[in-house]
């Protein structure tokens, strides 16, 4: 549940900015730069911000952005609250609290606790799932009714395309006319009823629910097996005739499923065996589509997009409880949404997770929410993943337990043409796209375990172009190396190690946010990053306790603010070390917005306890003037240790 102190660390982290502040007399400028904050947010909002839009804003983004001083409390909250529900989603109320979460920070309607019927048998749980698919397709049609024929149409033919297929890189579109057409119809969508879709299938989620199918008699009951289906290979028990498509009981044997082959299918439920499923895709031919894998050592495997709860405009679930298992995909899978909702629960066992754009727990005009429960897992992905949210999108990651291993990027080459390196946009990132759309929220949480993250450019606890990102690491000893070790595919690099924008950060309009609750972690990367934000952004790194090294030693890392802007790197706890001669510093810069002249630019790094080493000289139990006044390097004794009044501004 992470740091049981972190409330009111948070305090603690906003009294000493606040007094830091008004130590140096700088209150007014700082006043200054919320204001100008808030006229460029309602400028953009009514069509007078040039390339900055204000469509697909976020009501909550608004808030943080003019807020924040109190935005880093805000989403320590909020990032530990939704673990917390999402740990408890294996109880009676499911993920009924997750979706009630969303709802509100997508800005839709909200609603009474769902319902949470309790099956008693076998066949009293298959009639839960026959009633959830017929309420979810009744929810989908509603969804879809403020659209025009030809509106559907074009949503239909053109989501893939535009905000996939065409793209190689993570900011904007190839197509960004386009693209702000389809945004102004998914604005149209009634996104809420999507959700309530999705959430007529959350009973399926629940351990009790899946117990009770697993149950479910190799004889299949009454009428005996069924005759043999297209794109079946294996035991089929049962295979029923629903309103809405077919339901298939697989039998605990080794079973192999075409999914896109079998005719009307709208569920299977597989009782248990080392199954293989191909495809599977969920769009608008097949809005709604669920797998429920009870036992076994599975693979997945697909080339199309919307598939492994994935969906394009649609809503798609699958669960599978138990056995090491292969996910293996392209786009827009692995608990994944381009307009819908996707789900991805694995409960158990080692797993991998590779595909390559829109994956693992990704969310535009909708939510992706990937959960695996424990287990060494590996994800990797290339463009846009695990925990990423795309405009009018949330997508969420949560790993509750066991030593895992992320990975975005090492594919495509990054478009900053003065740096080498790889495309990255992943692990908890929520971003607009410039020229087109403002940002979503993006969410990585993993509960413990000594976790490895490798990420290229744009990566790791971030927000670009009006977006939030979130990632928290509640336990172990991590490592966060950087620029990918390797290229996707594992050869070697064909790009030099290289990272830009990771760890904590904000870029244009942005917030971003990391936390890590404990253990002796390492912060890597190159430049732009470890509490870091660029141009009317706030970047924020905390971590509250363990012996840490900050290794990213290039220009504006470790607690820097540049071009009006909020960055912020606090260490509450540990004996620390700081690499490079960057902490803390404000330049005299700003060229963005040059009517704040240098006084826009806060830059903060905030250490409490142990004797810590600073590569600038900085000493300890000192206040420390970085750059011009808005630099500070605050270094303070733990309550615990021996107090000596910090000294200087």
């Amino acid at each position: 549940m992470g740091h049981p102190q972190a409330p009111g660390i948070m305090v603690l982290l906003e009294q000493e900015i606040r007094a830091g502040l008004r130590d140096r007399g700088l209150e007014a400028a700082w006043e200054r730069f919320c204001a100008y904050t808030g006229r460029m947010l309602d400028e953009s909002a009514s069509g007078r911000g040039g390339e900055l839009g204000g469509n697909c804003r976020l009501r909550w983004y608004d808030q943080m952005l003019r807020n924040p001083l109190s935005a880093p409390a805000q989403a320590e909250r909020f990032t530990r609250q939704l673990h917390q529900a999402i740990i408890k989603a294996d109880g009676p109320t499911g993920l009924d609290l997750v979706f009630r979460m969303v709802r509100e920070k997508l800005d839709l309607a909200s609603r009474k606790p769902l319902e949470n019927p309790q099956p008693a048998s076998p066949e009293e749980a298959l009639d839960l799932v026959e009633n959830a698919l017929i309420e979810a397709h009744r929810h989908y049609a509603q969804a879809l009714a403020p659209l025009l024929p030809e509106e559907l149409g074009q949503l239909v033919r053109q989501l893939e395309p535009v905000f996939v297929g065409q793209n190689r890189m993570g900011h904007t579109l190839a197509d960004r006319p386009a693209g702000r057409h389809l945004c102004n119809l998914l604005e149209k969508l009634d996104r809420t009823e999507l959700v309530a879709a999705a959430e007529a299938l959350l009973p399926l989620t629940r351990s009790d629910v899946l117990g009770q199918l697993a149950q479910w008699p190799d004889q299949g009951g009454p009428g005996g097996p069924p005759e043999k289906l297209p794109g079946v290979e294996g035991s089929i028990v049962r295979c029923i005739q629903t309103p809405v498509g077919r339901i298939l009981i697989g039998g605990r044997g080794k079973n192999r499923y075409q999914l896109d082959q079998i005719p009307e299918l709208a569920a299977v439920i597989d009782l248990g065996g080392d199954d293989e499923y191909l495809e599977g895709t969920a769009s608008f031919y097949r809005p709604v589509m669920v797998l429920l894998d009870l036992a076994g050592n599975d693979t997945y495997r697909a080339s199309k997009p919307g598939v492994q709860g994935g969906a394009i405009l649609a809503v798609s679930l699958l669960v599978d409880r138990e056995g090491n298992d292969t996910y293996l995909a392209r786009d827009v899978a692995q608990g994944s949404a381009l307009a819908g909702v996707g789900i991805l629960i694995d409960f158990q066992g080692d797993d991998q997770y590779v595909a390559l754009r829109r994956v693992q727990g990704h969310g535009l005009a909708g939510l992706g929410l990937l959960v695996d429960r424990a287990g060494q897992d590996q994800y990797r992905g290339v463009l846009w993943t695990q925990g990423f949210g795309a405009p009018l999108g949330m997508g969420i990651l949560d790993d509750l337990d066991g030593p895992d291993h992320y990975y975005p990027g090492g594919y495509y080459p990054d478009t900053y043409e003065e740096t080498p390196g790889y495309e990255g946009w992943g692990q908890g990132v929520g971003a607009g796209l410039r020229q087109v759309a403002n940002g979503g929220i993006g969410v990585l949480l993993d509960g413990g375990g000594d976790d490895i993250y490798e990420y290229d450019y744009l990566a790791h606890g971030g927000g670009y172009w009006c977006g939030m990102g979130f990632a928290r690491d509640f336990a172990g000893n991590d490592r966060r190396l950087g620029a990918t070790l390797k290229a996707y595919d594992g050869s070697q690099r064909r790009e030099s190690r290289f990272q830009r924008f990771g760890t904590g950060w904000g870029c244009h309009y942005a917030l971003g946010f990391l936390f890590d609750d404990q253990g002796d972690d390492t912060y890597g990367g190159t430049i732009m990053g470890v509490g870091m934000a660029w141009d009317d952004s706030v970047g924020v790194l905390c971590d509250f306790g363990g012996n840490d090294h900050y290794e990213a030693t290039g220009g504006l890392t470790q607690g820097v603010g540049a071009q009006a802007a909020l960055g912020i790197l606090f260490d509450y706890n540990g004996q620390d070390v700081y690499l490079g001669q960057n902490q803390g510093y404000a330049s005299p810069t700003n060229t963005y917005h040059p009517s704040l002249g240098s006084a826009g630019n806060f830059s903060f790094l905030i250490d409490y306890g142990g004797q810590d080493e600073y590569g600038c000289g900085a000493a300890n139990n000192a206040i420390t003037q970085r750059g011009t006044a808005g630099g500070f390097i605050i270094d303070r004794p733990h309550h615990d240790e021996t107090e000596h009044a910090p000294t200087g501004r």
